[in-house]
């Protein structure tokens, strides 16, 4: 069974960092983007980051350009997210997902498995 579980969320003030992991069981993702997209409380789902399959591409929602950084493991076939300067607007459940494809992508639907999520709450 595929599964993807997210961790490292929690409670930070503002201007804290957090840092978030996704390992993945159940086969390798070492051919495939992967992305970070979060859901705020009573809005949509949201893109944050994508990272290709080989690490060397990368891209960001503005919301997060050079705050946040995406990075990944392929030997331990785990994703990170790193976040810096947290913002109260960064809280929201974060969830990790594995793509159709070895390219970025912004788009949801190239994402074909997905974790739980992991809450993020980042107080004022």
């Amino acid at each position: 069974q595929v599964q993807l579980v997210e961790s490292g969320g929690g409670l930070v003030q503002a201007g804290g960092s957090l840092r978030l992991s996704c390992a993945a069981s159940g086969r390798t993702f070492s051919s495939n983007a992967m992305g970070w997209f979060r859901q705020p409380p009573g809005k949509e789902r949201e893109f944050v980051a994508t990272i290709s399959w080989s690490g060397k591409s990368t891209y960001y929602a503005d919301s997060v350009q050079g705050r946040f950084t995406i990075s990944r493991d392929n030997a331990k076939n785990t994703v990170y997210l790193q976040m810096n300067s947290l913002k109260p607007e960064d809280t929201a459940v974060y969830y990790c997902a594995a793509s159709r494809t070895q390219h970025t992508s912004v788009m949801a639907y190239n994402y074909n498995y997905w974790g739980q999520g992991t809450q993020v709450t980042v107080s004022s």
